[in-house]
Formats: C-alpha cells, structure tokens, sequence
C-alpha cells in the first residue's frame, strides 16, 4: 500500500458526500459561527463534529468533558451522543459565543444534557474532581488555548475512568508544528505536548493526519503493562 494520501479538494469533496451526515440544525450552527471573525479557523469541521459523535456512542459515554466551548458546535454533536440520562460539561473561559449556540442545542433538544461552566478551565477541572471524583469521566475533548493543553490532559487525566477517551483537536497546528522555523508560543506548546503525550505510558495515543490533527488517547487500566 502507498503512504499516506493526498488530500485533494476534490477527493475532500468525495468523502464528504460520502459519509457526511450533517443534518440543518448543525448546518446553520456552523455557517453562523462561519461569520465571525476567526469562526472559520476556531470551529471543528463537520467531519470532526461527526466524528465526535461516533466515538462518544462507541464508549457508550454518558459524561463527557469538554475543554472549549466556542459557539458549540461540537458540544451539540456530543451532547447529541451521550448515552440515556447522561450529559456534556463544557467549559470556556467566556461566555462571549456561548449564545450563538444555545438556541441550537434548544432546537436539536439537548439543552438539558448540557452543563456549561465559564472561568479558567483548570480551576474547574479541579473543582470537578474534588465534586465528581476520579473516574467519573467517560470521554474528554480538548479543543482550548494551546499552551494550556499540557496542564488540561494532566487535570483530565484522574477524571477520566480506565479506558475512558480524550480526543484532542489541533495537533498538527496548521503543519507548523514540522516546521523548524515556527517559534511561536502556541506552536512551541503543541509540539511540546505531542512530545509528552509520545512519552506517556499512561495511555495509549494514535495522532491522526484529519482535519488540523487530531489525538486519540486512551487511559490504560491498572493491570495493562506499560508499554
């Protein structure tokens, strides 16, 4: 087999005709945050939000954490997913975008599965562990500030069950994080965390070429070896 694929306009077009299931509620949440100033670059791609949903029904989740709210596309497509009774707690520094999306999660009928918590992520993530306690977490989505992305794993880490799945968004940085020659600060703090994550056998990682690159951990149970 050849190595990895080329990723065509046109053949980008092809996957999303076939397998894109993006029905309008998602679609108007994601043309609206279009039209903001950096809603291009800051929201998921629908094959990313599509996604979420997939992996979020595969570990049978019935809480998820996400870090990053933005306009809350991808919060709908996970609070859309969560299994009966459970629900989504998504928090973000602002609450600057959150009422773009809350019409949407009313009109696709997951309002009530969505907890959203606004302040500095770590600081609730502690609170959730010292409220929820370790492992009560079934999947988490990183999708924030890049040089917070070292410190949001490690708080998210204990409140993650055994096998449980954090997802992490942007961590090809644009192709930058290749690039000897990019130096900025949230390139340095991505390719850092890469690094960390490369190292930790705590977990099993997989880095995906999709989208803007995006991470794959599972937390490893007590009894699995270390490798």
């Amino acid at each position: 087999m050849a190595g990895q694929l080329h990723i065509t306009s046109e053949l980008s077009e092809y996957v999303q005709r076939m397998s894109l299931r993006e029905d309008e509620i998602l679609r108007s949440l994601r043309e609206k945050t279009a039209t903001l100033p950096t809603g291009g670059a800051m929201q998921v791609m629908a094959e990313e939000g599509q996604l979420l949903t997939l992996l979020a029904r595969l570990t049978g989740a019935r809480t998820v954490l996400e870090v990053g709210t933005f306009t809350g596309y991808s919060t709908l497509c996970l609070a859309r997913a969560v299994a009966p009774g459970g629900r989504v707690i998504t928090c973000d520094i602002t609450e600057r975008w959150l009422h773009l999306g809350v019409p949407y999660w009313r009109r696709a009928g997951v309002l009530d599965r969505i907890d959203t918590r606004i302040g500095d992520a770590s600081d609730t993530l502690a609170t959730l562990l010292l409220d929820e306690g370790p492992g009560s977490v079934d999947l988490v989505f990183i999708d924030a500030d890049k040089p917070g992305y070292s410190k949001y794993y490690e708080a998210s880490l204990p409140l993650l069950r055994d096998n449980g799945l954090i997802v992490v968004d942007n961590t090809l940085f644009l192709g930058r994080v290749a690039d000897p020659a990019a130096r900025d600060a949230d390139t340095e703090a991505v390719r850092e965390f890469n690094a960390l994550l490369r190292e930790d056998r705590r977990v099993d990682v997989s880095l995906l070429p999709m989208a803007d690159g995006i991470t794959l951990v599972r937390k490893k149970g007590p009894a699995e070896p270390p490798c």
